[in-house]
């Protein structure tokens, strides 16, 4: 029986990349915040990691001055994609609507957007990569759902389109 256990994790396991584990040590120096400050907005947000060892993305959405979002990358070296990967990403949101978001390599100007919705407990969001539609600035664009063969970039942002404090957290992040 042990022996049946060991190979069948050792299958799971080859099957699966980790894209980043958070822990009390982790490095999180290649996540970076970006809000619409960048535009003359007034949304405020942090990443850090919290006492308990995950990643933090708090922060406050303001519509003044046109704004409204929040949103923390990260970049890190290209994942292979299959046509039948998924990223599955354990959570705990505040009961507020996110988004997921890839780029296949950090140049390109749009996004391939996953829209998801936290119910307040852990969960685990499973996401269909090539599901995933492509945006720029909130308007879906008139190109095919992904079909690259590898990521390179990803992103969690909230733009609920109303004021409000947010706090999502993050334990894992993995491409199966």
């Amino acid at each position: 029986m042990k022996l049946l256990i060991f190979f069948i994790a050792l299958f799971m396991s080859v099957n699966t990349s980790s894209i980043f584990d958070f822990k009390s040590d982790s490095d999180i120096q290649n996540w970076f915040v970006v809000n619409d400050d960048v535009m003359g907005g007034r949304s405020t947000s942090t990443f850090t990691i919290d006492k308990d060892g995950f990643g933090a993305f708090q922060g406050t959405i303001s519509l003044q001055n046109n704004g409204g979002f929040s949103s923390v990358r990260y970049r890190f070296d290209s994942q292979e994609v299959k046509d039948d990967s998924k990223i599955v990403i354990r959570l705990r949101g505040d009961g507020k609507a996110y988004q997921f978001r890839i780029k296949p390599n950090t140049t390109t100007y749009f996004s391939y957007i996953y829209n998801f919705e936290t119910s307040g407990e852990w969960q685990e969001i499973e996401i269909p990569v090539k599901e995933m539609y492509p945006s720029f600035r909130g308007r879906r664009l008139n190109k095919s759902n992904f079909s690259d063969d590898k990521i390179k970039e990803l992103a969690f942002l909230i733009g609920n389109k109303k004021e409000e404090n947010f706090k999502l957290l993050i334990d894992k992040i993995e491409l199966k």
